[in-house]
């Protein structure tokens, strides 16, 4: 009985020991890995939070206004140009009449005090 005790207790022992040296050999392999990735990028989402070489990660960028009309005047020029080339008119860009507005809100104005006024005949004929 006490034999078959000391043969738990050898297996076990040399299975920690191959366990750590296997340890051992992944965290030199990871070492490597990260090694190659501290060009800048940083490590997935998905990556131990308790990682010891875990890379900041880096902040939103922000473009002020002024900056983002800058980009569109020269992509607004940049497609004009192209335009240009490639003889495509560049449509003018259609508005709407004070008069139109107008019509548009008066029809909009009935369509409201006709389902208004069914609404209330619904209401009390029920």
């Amino acid at each position: 009985m006490a034999k078959g005790a000391r043969v738990d207790y050898e297996l076990l022992s040399m299975a920690l020991v191959g366990y750590v040296s296997e340890k051992a050999k992944i965290e030199a392999a990871t070492a490597e890995i990260r090694a190659k990735l501290a060009n800048g990028a940083t490590e997935s989402p998905n990556a131990a939070p308790d990682a010891p070489t875990a890379l900041p990660s880096r902040t939103k960028r922000v473009i002020s206004a002024a900056a983002r009309r800058r980009i569109a005047a020269g992509q607004k020029k940049r497609w004009a140009e192209y335009h240009r080339e490639h003889d495509q008119p560049v449509k003018a860009k259609r508005k709407l009449s004070a008069a139109g507005r107008k019509a548009i809100a008066d029809a909009a104005r009935r369509r409201w005090e006709t389902m208004r006024k069914a609404k209330s005949g619904a209401t009390t004929s029920a």
